[in-house]
């Protein structure tokens, strides 16, 4: 079935590039119209109590979505005149300042302190008003929203808030993803070229990869959305990971060349021969990231089903269009060549095997501070920690907390009938925890002289509606500390005792449970990783111990990745130790594969195991190496030039995780294998058995065994 299939395919090239290309235009219209979520707390389960609230805000209070506005030195009418402007911007749905309480000729000092502290700056001569959006915060009319007031400022004015930072995270993606996309494409240039004999090919191969990245970006529409983490990486990682799966087709188009006849009939051979080797190779990869979509932070999710999908579709435009590509090209490919400029790994391996009980040793002492370190690694969690300092949203977040120690603000959610004896009871409770700075709620405004109809409704909106009250809370404590959520743990406790049925959100709570889901879906997502290609390979070798050595040396060599920022002391994202365990995992664990598939495909051509080894070592380094070089070229591309510092960590952790996986490969699994070799052909199905087409080639290799030269007989010795 595939051999007629493959001889369709390259019977028909033309065809299948107009159908290629023209593909490209509903995925170009899917890609457009994806939208993008800037929103990392909104990836949150909604069971929680925190993400509850958030809906609560939204929905009733129109406040989950609410920017400070924060204006220096601005006399009184001119600050009510930018005031009314603000609120006539479309998505605007309330914007409140203090002359919504009082006249603005009259002194702020008959306000009660509680509230004029919210309003006034006690250190300068600075206001702020609270500015409520129509729509969820990062949503496009938002963003909109965000950007218009922003043409209303001038240098005396500072908007602050989660949205904020959503759309300047938006703004600096959207113009640094060309510059670094660029970048990785051209050093993945150089990586082929240094790898591969044509000056051409590297070219081919990257149009016939760039047609499947685009039909993955169309595709992700079906998905609804995607998040900016997601957009940023995906590329590069689709563009790394299947690179490989081009270089499989190549390598045996080339060996089917050589054997002479019909161009297109060798390319239909080396499509039937590379087809099943591809779908087996791509399957570690595809469940490596379908891992992710384990994790509670469904952020893990998007990640996953895009990448997943991204190397479905690249194993099909490799068997579909790249024949096509190389056949259109095939005679610029064969004659602009020039000799790879990757060296022979023949004196290395040579050193490996001589010495390979110290390196086995040296591998498993490596792995006693790498698991220490890889468990300690420290991380953070807060939103703005990762942008540059002079955003303008980090800017005014700063502002915000020097002028009026607001570094956070909670919203606490009661009923409505709790009576006021108990909520001003609360209240003060409240303010006594430590770090909070203000707590405003109805009763502030209400005071002792002032009836309730006295109350303007806009402020009577801010606090109550639907049967629900909501006060309001400034912390001078930074998101994701320990003292915030402690904070945050007593604060729950006191609302509790109050109203069973009371909820805390804002940002602090909502990157608190950020911080306990993280935490737990970094163990889950591993182990349902491992367990997964452990599976697989198992199955693939039909081996018991085969898994064992294989995944625990790409495991040794993603411990020692993730221990790296430990012994330097560099605080890394929280969303990398989870990325980076599956990623790496399933991505280089085809390195693993392919030099253990090549070893025992030597002993049954009836090598001993030394020779096997050097022979499948030597054959098989060259490939890794190009691999790991493309890999890393892709993902160190976008490190050198992102100004994000989630995706930039991102990116160096698996540039450095793939030169470290080839290095593990060479220097640990190597010498593990041969070691092992007695262990795993008694635990595996069929490992030295010599194939049908095998048996010729290994009769002559045991005629021929002891005749392979001084370094052989060498070799034989240790």
């Amino acid at each position: 079935m595939i051999d007629k299939f493959s001889r369709w395919l390259t019977h028909h090239t033309k065809l299948i590039l107009i159908i290629a290309f023209l593909l490209l235009i509903p995925s170009a219209i899917g890609y457009i119209n994806t939208y993008v979520n800037y929103d990392i707390l909104s990836y949150l389960p909604d069971d929680l109590d925190s993400v509850k609230g958030q809906q609560v805000l939204d929905e009733t209070f129109h406040n989950s979505a609410s920017t400070v506005l924060i204006v220096e030195n601005m006399p009184a009418k001119d600050i009510s005149a930018l005031k009314e402007k603000v609120s006539q911007v479309e998505g605007v749905h309330q914007v409140t300042w203090i002359d919504d309480i009082l006249d603005i000729g009259v002194p702020e000092d008959i306000l009660p302190d509680e509230i004029k502290n919210v309003f006034y700056s006690q250190k300068s001569n600075a206001t702020m008003m609270l500015v409520q959006y129509d729509h969820s915060s990062a949503s496009e009319e938002t963003m909109k929203a965000i950007g218009e007031i922003r043409s209303l400022m001038n240098k005396q004015c500072f908007l602050s808030g989660l949205s904020t930072i959503s759309l300047d995270t938006k703004e600096l993606a959207d113009s640094e993803a060309p510059i670094y996309i660029a970048i990785a494409i051209a050093l993945a240039i150089v990586a082929m070229t240094l790898s591969l004999k044509s000056w051409i090919l590297p070219w081919v191969l990257l149009l016939g990869l760039s047609l499947a990245v685009v039909y993955n970006f169309g595709t992700n529409i079906f998905f609804g959305q995607i998040s900016y983490i997601t957009q940023c990486i995906a590329a590069i990682l689709q563009l790394g990971v299947t690179m490989d799966y081009s270089v499989f087709l190549v390598d045996r188009y080339e060996e089917e060349r050589e054997k002479g006849g019909d161009h297109r009939d060798a390319m239909a051979r080396a499509v039937s021969k590379t087809f099943l080797s591809l779908s087996g190779s791509s399957l570690t990869t595809i469940f490596g990231f379908l891992a992710l979509c384990f994790m509670r932070l469904t952020l893990g999710r998007d990640i996953g089903l895009v990448m997943a999908k991204g190397v479905v579709l690249g194993v099909v435009t490799v068997v579909i269009v790249l024949p096509a590509l190389i056949l259109a090209f095939d005679k610029p490919i064969h004659r602009f060549t020039h000799k790879s400029l990757i060296p022979s790994f023949d004196r290395m391996n040579a050193f490996i095997l001589k010495h390979r009980r110290v390196l086995i040793v040296i591998g498993l002492v490596i792995a006693i501070p790498a698991c220490i370190g890889q468990s300690n690694v420290a991380k953070y969690y807060n939103i703005d920690r990762g942008l540059p300092q002079d955003l303008p949203s980090i800017v005014s977040l700063n502002k915000m907390k020097d002028e009026f120690n607001m570094a956070t603000t909670h919203f606490v959610i009661v009923d409505d009938n709790l009576p006021a004896s108990k909520l001003t009871e609360m209240s003060e409770k409240l303010e006594q925890v430590d770090g909070i700075e203000t707590v405003l709620s109805y009763n502030k405004f209400l005071g002792p002289a002032i009836e309730d109809s006295f109350i303007p409704d806009e402020i009577k909106e801010i606090c109550k509606k639907d049967g629900k009250q909501l006060l309001m809370i400034n912390s001078r404590y930074s998101a994701a500390t320990e003292e915030e959520n402690a904070q945050i743990d007593e604060m729950t406790a006191i609302v509790k005792s109050y109203d069973s049925g009371g909820m805390i959100t804002g940002e602090g709570p909502l990157t608190k449970d950020l911080t306990t889901i993280a935490d737990k879906d970094f163990v889950v997502t591993s182990i349902l990783s491992t367990l997964a290609i452990f599976i697989i390979v198992a199955i693939c070798f039909k081996s018991l111990t085969i898994p064992i050595v294989v995944v625990g040396s790409i495991e040794l060599a993603i411990f020692i990745n993730e221990a790296i920022p430990f012994f330097t002391g560099t605080v890394i994202p929280f969303i990398a130790p989870t990325v980076i365990s599956c990623v790496q995992l399933g991505a280089t664990v085809d390195y693993a594969i392919l030099l253990t598939t090549r070893f025992r495909e030597e002993r049954q051509r009836g090598h001993d195991r030394l020779a096997a080894m050097r022979i499948a070592a030597n054959a098989a380094d060259r490939s890794i190496m190009s691999s790991a070089l493309v890999f890393f070229c892709a993902t160190f591309g976008v490190y050198l030039t992102c100004n994000i510092e989630m995706i930039k960590s991102i990116c160096s952790m698996l540039a450095r995780g793939s030169v470290i996986s080839a290095i593990v490969i060479f220097f640990f699994l190597t010498p593990l294998l041969l070691v092992c070799e007695k262990i795993i052909s008694k635990t595996s199905f069929g490992w030295r058995e010599a194939k049908p087409g095998r048996k010729r080639q290994a009769k002559t290799a045991k005629l021929t065994q002891g005749s392979s030269g001084p370094a052989a007989d060498s070799m034989k010795t240790n």
